[in-house]
């Protein structure tokens, strides 16, 4: 076959393939990058959905950072990370832990942790409402039993509604205890015979063995959770309307949301998603920047 035929027969398979990927590309093209650089260009315009964008320049992100209730909203999401991240790495990691060891009912255990990740998050968020009631509620009859007369107030109380809502997270962490399970499985059984050869004990293999050997699925299970956190919508926007009580549930997402399509600020809600876009950038660079301190991959 001559080169001029070659290349022919190069660029028509070259052509199919495009064919066949045209309906993805399509959707993405409108689907996904045209929202993206609207809302780029919408975050430096006064946009109120119902007339045209005036271009304004930063003005959007001048009242973004002067804006008391941006900053609360930051604290509140902040508040909740602090809280909840650690909390569901340790608890997810923890299950796996359990549900590795060789015990009877091991398959029944796993599926009874992942069944409730997949509940959809509006269902879960009209049960966890019943369960917190501070009246009817299964938990506070629970701790009235144990002998507790004054039971949190949970959502209605500013005090405990955060620490609810960081509860109330841990119920689906089944996904995250799937991939951990299945990083622990992955780690060589040479290693822990090694390890018991040297006199190390359970906590040591699990520290000195475990822990390293899946590294890197900690890694990916962090930025997972650093991504889902700060975006952290439906729950509180379904448990806790506006924020109450005193706006101590009042997630950065909701103040977002409630710009664009409640106070029908476009512009002002396009400037706080490119912000938002920034935090989870600058984390996620933070735990890259971490990973070559503590993450280990096989072979290196």
């Amino acid at each position: 076959m001559s080169v001029s035929a070659h290349r022919r027969t190069e660029r028509q398979q070259l052509l199919r393939g495009l064919a066949f990927l045209s309906p993805w590309l399509v959707g993405f093209a409108v689907f996904t990058l045209l929202p993206i650089g609207l809302s780029l260009y919408y975050s430096f315009c006064d946009f109120s959905l119902l007339q045209r964008p005036v271009f304004r320049g930063l003005e959007n992100y001048r009242d973004i950072v002067t804006d008391p209730v941006f900053w609360q909203s930051i604290k509140v999401i902040s508040l909740f990370a602090l809280m909840a991240l650690p909390l569901g790495m340790l608890c997810s990691l923890g299950l796996a832990l359990l549900l590795n060891a060789k015990v009877r009912g091991q398959t029944i255990y796993r599926a009874i942790i992942f069944l409730p990740s997949l509940v959809p998050a509006v269902a879960s968020a009209v049960v966890w409402l019943w369960l917190y009631n501070p009246k009817l509620g299964l938990i506070n009859l629970g701790l009235r039993k144990v002998g507790m007369s004054d039971p949190p107030g949970w959502l209605s109380d500013p005090n405990w509604s955060l620490s609810a809502l960081v509860l109330m997270s841990l119920w689906g962490i089944g996904n995250t205890v799937i991939i951990y399970l299945a990083g622990l499985q992955d780690v060589p059984r040479e290693l822990y015979e090694a390890a018991e050869l040297d006199g190390a004990g359970t906590a040591g293999k699990i520290l000195h063995v475990t822990l390293p050997g899946i590294s890197p699925v900690i890694f990916f299970n962090l930025i997972m959770a650093i991504i889902g956190t700060l975006q952290q919508f439906t729950l509180p926007f379904i448990m806790t309307p506006n924020g109450q009580p005193g706006r101590a549930t009042y997630f950065y997402t909701m103040y977002l949301y409630d710009n664009a399509f409640a106070y029908l600020k476009m512009g002002f809600a396009s400037g706080m998603s490119w912000i938002l876009l920034l935090m989870i950038l600058a984390l996620t660079g933070l735990a890259f920047w971490s990973s070559r301190r503590w993450v280990y991959y096989q072979g290196k």
